[in-house]
C-alpha cells in the first residue's frame, strides 16, 4: 500500500524542516530504526524513516537506500549539514513531537483506519498480553544525546503500563548502562525485550573492554577521566548502580572488543 508523504505528515503532526514541495510523492513502506546498518540492509526503496538519529549519517543512509524522506521524532531537529544535505537531494525532511513508540501507532492506526483519541495516549495491549522488540544505538562520546535511548525506553514502558516501581528501576539501570558506554566505548546495539514475565535490556558495546569485571563492580572504582568526572560522570557506582536495580546482571567482555550487558527484570 502506498500513502502519500503529506498523509504521513498529517498522522504525526510534524513539521516540514525541507521538501514543502514534495509532500505529494508517495512512499511503500515506513521504516523505524536508529541503526542505519540496518536501514541500508533492510530497508526498501521508496521508503520514509523514522528515526531519532538527527546527524548527517541518518540523512545520507536515507538517501543511499534511496528513501524519500526521513521524519525525526521527539522534536529533533537535524545537526549538522544535514538539512542542506536533504534539501539538494530532494529528500524531504520532517520533525515530530511524537516518540518512536506513539510515532508507530499513529501510523498503524492511519493505515487501518482506526480512530485514536488525541486527548491521551493510544492504549494498545495490557502489559500482560503483549510482546515487545526495540532496537536502538548509543554513539560514544556524544554528550549531548547522552540518555536518550533511557529515556525512549522508559516511556515505552509507561506506556504499555508496565509497574511504575519497575519502570524506575529499568530506566536507572540502562542510564547508567548508557553513560558507561558514552564515556568509555565507540557505540553500542541496545536491544528491549518485554515478555509476559520478564524485561530484558541487552547493551552490547563496541569498545575498550573490562580487564577486570570484578573490580569494576566495587562501589568507588572508575576509569573515567578528570574531564568525565567534572562533567558530573565516573563516580564508580555504574555497574554497582545496574546491579543493585536489576533482578538480573550478566556482564561478558573482552579487551579491545567490547562489552555486553544482559539486564533483566521480572514484571
Amino acid at each position: 500500500m502506498s500513502v502519500r508523504i503529506g498523509r504521513v505528515k498529517e498522522a504525526l503532526d510534524a513539521a516540514v524542516i525541507e521538501g514543502n514541495g514534495w509532500l505529494d510523492a508517495e512512499v511503500e513502506h515506513i521504516y523505524a530504526s536508529d541503526l542505519m546498518s540496518d536501514v541500508l540492509a533492510y530497508g526498501k526503496p521508496n521508503s520514509i524513516l523514522l528515526t531519532g538519529l538527527a546527524s548527517q549519517q541518518a540523512i545520507v543512509s536515507a538517501h543511499m537506500a534511496e528513501f524519500k524522506g526521513i521524519v525525526l521524532i521527539r522534536g529533533k531537529k537535524p545537526k549538522d549539514s544535514s538539512q542542506a544535505f536533504a534539501r539538494d537531494h530532494h529528500l524531504v525532511l520532517l520533525t515530530t513531537e511524537l516518540d518512536m513508540y506513539d510515532a508507530c501507532v499513529r501510523l498503524e492506526a492511519e493505515r487501518t483506519g482506526i480512530k485514536l483519541n488525541s486527548n491521551a495516549p493510544p492504549e494498545t495491549h495490557k502489559a500482560e498480553e503483549m510482546l515487545l522488540h526495540s532496537d536502538f544505538v548509543i554513539e560514544g562520546s556524544d554528550f549531548a544525546w547522552a540518555g536518550m535511548v533511557s529515556t525512549e525506553i522508559k516511556s515505552i514502558l509507561k506506556k504499555i503500563g508496565i509497574d511504575p516501581k519497575i519502570v524506575r528501576r529499568v530506566a536507572i539501570s540502562t542510564y547508567e548502562g548508557e553513560m558507561n558506554v558514552v564515556m568509555h566505548a565507540i557505540r553500542a546495539k541496545v536491544h528491549l525485550a518485554v515478555t509476559p514475565r520478564i524485561i530484558e535490556v541487552v547493551i552490547d558495546d563496541e569498545g575498550k573492554g573490562i580487564p577486570d569485571i570484578d573490580m569494576a563492580m566495587e562501589e568507588g572504582f572508575t576509569t573515567s577521566t578528570e574531564e568525565q568526572r567534572a562533567m558530573g560522570f565516573g563516580s564508580g557506582m555504574g555497574l554497582p548502580n545496574i546491579k543493585r536495580n536489576a533482578d538480573e546482571l550478566k556482564i561478558s567482555s573482552m579487551v579491545g572488543k567490547g562489552t555486553i550487558l544482559v539486564m533483566r527484570y521480572t514484571i
